[in-house]
């Protein structure tokens, strides 16, 4: 199967259930903090409302394409009324399309699931990197100085973020919220069994311990 994620900057009426259509997973994302992003998985399509409580929508355009995670997003820009002159803003913000609102869980299906997806855009076929430390995302394999390093699907995921966001302080709501665990919801305390299992298997290889935990507010990757 091949993926879809689609970031949503406001809510979405019909629901943000994921969706299967042929050989496609459709999976929406809530995107309520600009500042991270979950775990993105396959091709990423954002659909951003006109205007925002936080800023325009022409400013969160801006952001993503000046952003290395975000810049090959399609993003589509939700307009509150066919005007001209807002089209023309909007294409040369770095808006692939737009369409008039509301949005509709319906409408984002049909324009998605109507467009022209390639294989190429939903391979995700990148190798991450901090220091020796690699995440192939095609092969779904991490490793160290070149040697495979064995872990679960959850660990190798939330590695993977790790190496996206080095630096970062992650609260463990944000680090399930990131891994889309919230339904069913995930007690807290999961997120410190996933850490655990992550850092012997990161030791196991000799790449010491690269995770560090910030009392009382979470988990941070140091990156070397």
């Amino acid at each position: 199967m091949r993926r879809i994620d689609i970031l949503l900057a406001s809510e979405l009426s019909g629901g943000l259930a994921a969706f299967r259509h042929d050989d496609f997973d459709v999976v929406l994302h809530r995107w309520t903090d600009f500042a991270e992003l979950p775990l993105i998985e396959g091709a990423l399509w954002v659909f951003i409302d006109w205007v925002l409580p936080e800023m325009s929508g022409l400013e969160l355009c801006r952001r993503l394409r000046a952003d290395g995670l975000t810049s090959h997003a399609h993003v589509t820009i939700v307009l509150e009324e066919d005007n001209v002159d807002d089209r023309k803003r909007a294409l040369r913000m770095g808006a692939d399309d737009y369409m008039v609102g509301p949005l509709t869980r319906s409408a984002l299906l049909d324009r998605v699931l109507g467009a022209n997806i390639s294989e190429q855009d939903t391979a995700n076929g990148r190798v991450l990197a901090q220091g020796e430390l690699s995440v192939d995302v095609a092969a779904f394999q991490a490793r160290w100085q070149g040697k495979p390093i064995s872990l679960m699907p959850n660990e190798l995921r939330l590695l993977r973020y790790f190496i996206e966001h080095p630096g970062r302080v992650f609260t463990r709501n944000q680090l399930i919220a990131a891994l889309g665990k919230q339904e069913p919801a995930v007690d807290e305390r999961t997120v410190d069994v996933w850490i655990g299992r992550l850092r012997r298997a990161l030791k196991g290889v000799g790449a010491g311990n690269p995770l560090r935990t910030v009392r009382s507010l979470g988990y941070v990757f140091d990156a070397v």
